[in-house]
This record gives structure tokens, sequence and C-alpha cells, in this order.
């Protein structure tokens, strides 16, 4: 069968102090979806000064990853609530990227909203950087070792034995969900780009809940998929739970905008 498999999690080390290939690939993550941001903003979006983005983007970073870990560790709240100095752990992984999507809007539009900079045009042009972002930021799971799918003969990636989900122990490859939605998360970019940004009854917000939709739908397609979700509720993943609403609240919004500009 064709696989392929994580060389390991720590990049190499630094006078004893680790660094992750989780880490990196997070840090390359955040440059390359700000990168696709400022030039967006530079070639379509001339009424607004990319300059901007430096201030929105650094206060949605510091909120969307505090609330990207904050739900992560809900969602596995038996293990945290008993291990409290892992919460900060940010460094061997475990966020949740629908809680980033939350927390990075809310702390950038509050930012947006008190140096009086237009919300909903500025959704906009994070969403291609986000969405980049979250694309490259998946292989981060892959040198984790962590969401994967179901078993597999065929094409997979080598789950090392500690990491593998109680019950599959004596299987080693499994299907490699992280890149399944990292080259979906692309498919999403392409969308927003070349479809909804030359629609021609565009409106502000449009970019950003067509992203919410999209991605949304991703999830929605990944999670039956994977072994790994952090929690259900009966044998629903709560991912997918949360991806019916933001596909709810997206809809309405776009709705409202198109009854009432």
């Amino acid at each position: 069968m064709l696989a392929i498999a994580s060389p390991d999690s720590v990049a190499f080390s630094v006078n004893g102090f680790k660094i992750y290939y989780y880490g990196i690939c997070m840090a390359l993550a955040v440059l390359c979806g700000f990168g696709l941001s400022y030039y967006i903003t530079k070639k379509y979006y001339k009424e607004i000064d990319a300059d901007i983005l430096y201030d929105v983007v650094t206060v949605g970073l510091f909120t969307g990853f505090l609330c990207a870990r904050l739900y992560y560790c809900l969602l596995n709240f038996d293990f945290y609530s008993a291990n409290l100095s892992e919460i900060l752990n940010f460094r061997e992984g475990g966020i949740s990227i629908q809680g980033g999507i939350l927390g990075g809007f809310l702390g950038g539009a509050i930012c947006a909203k008190i140096k009086k900079f237009p919300i909903l045009k500025l959704a906009d042009i994070a969403s291609y950087g986000m969405i980049l972002a979250q694309a490259i930021g998946r292989w981060g799971n892959f040198f984790n070792s962590e969401a994967y799918g179901h078993q597999t003969n065929t094409f997979g990636v080598f789950i090392p034995l500690s990491a593998r989900v109680q019950g599959y122990e004596q299987f080693s490859y499994f299907q490699p969900t992280f890149l399944y939605e990292s080259l979906l998360n692309l498919l999403v970019l392409a969308i927003l780009f070349f479809v909804v940004r030359k629609l021609k009854f565009r409106f502000d917000g449009l970019i950003f809940a067509s992203y919410i939709i999209l991605y949304s739908i991703v999830r929605l397609i990944i999670e039956p998929m994977r072994l790994d979700s952090a929690l259900n509720v009966g044998s629903i993943h709560i991912a997918t739970i949360a991806s019916v609403v933001m596909i709810v609240i997206a809809t309405i919004f776009i709705i409202f905008k198109k009854v009432r500009p």
C-alpha cells in the first residue's frame, strides 16, 4: 500500500529546548495567511490602508489562539481538568479551528470597531488568509500523528502505537484526513477568490460568510471519517454540530443582507 509517515514531532533542539514541527507549521501558516491577506488588500481593496491589518490581525491572532485552545480544552475536559498545567502547553498541539475562527473574528471585530475600521470588509479580507493558514496548519497534525481517520489498506498515514485510538491498536495505517482537509481548504480558497469575489451581487461580509459555510461543509465531510474527534454528543461529533450551527448563522446573515442591504 501507499503510505506516509511522520518523521518525528520534534524538528530540532536549541540548547535542549525542543522545537516542534507543529509550531513550525503554525508559524508558517500565520505568515502565509497574513501575507495573502495583505497582498489582496493591496491589490483589490485599494480604499483600505493595508497596514491596518497589522493591528487587527495581531489582536485577532491572540484572541483566536486563546479561544482555539480553550475550546479544545473544554472538549477534552476530563484530561485538562485533571492536568491544569497542560492547558498552556501549546507546543504539543491541541487547538480547535472552529474556536479559533470565533475568537479571531471577535477579537478582530472589537479592534476594528475601536479603531473605526470597516469590520465586514476586513473580515472578507481575513477570510482568504485564514483558509490558507488552515490548509497549511493542518500539516501540524501530521507531525503530531493526530486528526486521522479509519484504518486503511490502500493509501494512508502510519500512526505510532502510542497515538492510536483505543480499540485500534492492531492497525498501523489510517486515512490521512488532515491531508484531505488541507486540500479541501485550498479548494475553498479557490472558490472564494475565483467565484465569490467576482459575484455581481457581492456585499461586505459575503466572502466571510461564504468562507464560514464552505469550511463548515468541509468539516461535515471530514468529521465522519475521523477516529480521534475530541467529543461526541451521542454518536455525533461536536465539530459536526458546530459546523451546522455555523452554516445556519452564516446563511441567515446572507439572507438578512440581501433583504436589508
